[in-house]
């Protein structure tokens, strides 16, 4: 007995210290190789290999890992922007979907758009890759979605284009000087009274699980850390003239979704 548990505790050890490894070599790993190289000048120099190349895209996109990865609140998260959409009266309007995200999320933000009325869906991604894989999600919506390769930091949308706008656990991505762009490009596009919906990564509460996902950003999410505190997006978005915000924690305080509304003129 006593020499099964030793093989099983080893066993366990590897698998995680492999898959640590994993995550790392196509996360930060890759950012740091690309750093050494000087290869961080394109414009999507930040997207991780995990993100961009197919292969992974569809080994990673697998739902019980990636509701691991969010300590399983990710169907929470997801269901807090999906009631918000089912609420809102999006009849004959448009709805984006500001880059691709893994798990069922895209497929349920665009159920509900269309059952909340929406006429068309549109799926920005600056990765042709990601765009691809998600057309494979969304197969049911064919005549409903159309799927356009846009940098989410300078949209080619125009300016109050879209009655609500989803973005799911992309600014923790995003370089620092980015992330603000980026809302502000989340925002330039929303139609008056429209909303973004924005799923994220917030500080937690217990002091324990702080230090753990403090680790863990350092470790694999290196522009993760901000949002704690210098680059808040409530803090920016409020600081828009009229934008009034609603943030929703989940898990102590470890994720966030934060509804931001835009003024109607």
């Amino acid at each position: 007995m006593t020499a099964w548990i030793s093989y099983t505790a080893v066993a366990t050890v590897l698998v995680l210290a492999s898959t640590a490894l994993f995550f790392f070599t196509l996360t930060r790993g890759a950012l740091l190789m690309r750093g050494a190289l000087g290869r961080l000048t394109h414009e999507a120099a930040h997207v991780y290999p995990i993100y961009s190349n197919l292969r992974l895209i569809r080994l990673v996109d697998w739902q019980p890992i990636i509701a691991a990865i969010l300590l399983f609140q990710y169907s929470h998260l997801v269901s807090l922007i999906v009631h918000g959409l089912r609420r809102d009266d999006l009849q004959g309007k448009q709805v984006l979907i500001t880059s691709c995200a893994f798990g069922n999320v895209m497929p349920r933000v665009v159920e509900a758009a269309v059952k909340s009325g929406a006429q068309h869906v549109l799926v920005a991604d600056i990765i042709q890759n990601e765009l691809d894989h998600a057309q494979t999600k969304l197969g049911s919506y064919a005549g409903q979605v159309t799927y356009v390769q846009d940098n989410a930091v300078a949209l080619k949308q125009p300016d109050a284009s879209v009655h609500a706008n989803v973005m799911f656990f992309l600014l923790h991505e995003l370089p620092h000087p980015l992330k603000n762009q980026a809302l502000d490009e989340a925002m330039r596009v929303l139609a008056p009274g429209g909303k973004l919906y924005l799923g994220e990564f917030h500080k937690p509460s217990p002091l324990l699980l702080r230090a753990l996902s403090w680790t863990y950003f350092k470790v694999f999410e290196p522009y993760g850390l901000a949002l704690w505190d210098s680059h808040d997006p409530v803090d920016y978005l409020q600081a828009m003239p009229g934008v009034e915000c609603q943030r929703h924690t989940a898990f102590f305080g470890n994720f966030q979704v934060i509804v931001a509304n835009k003024p109607l003129a």
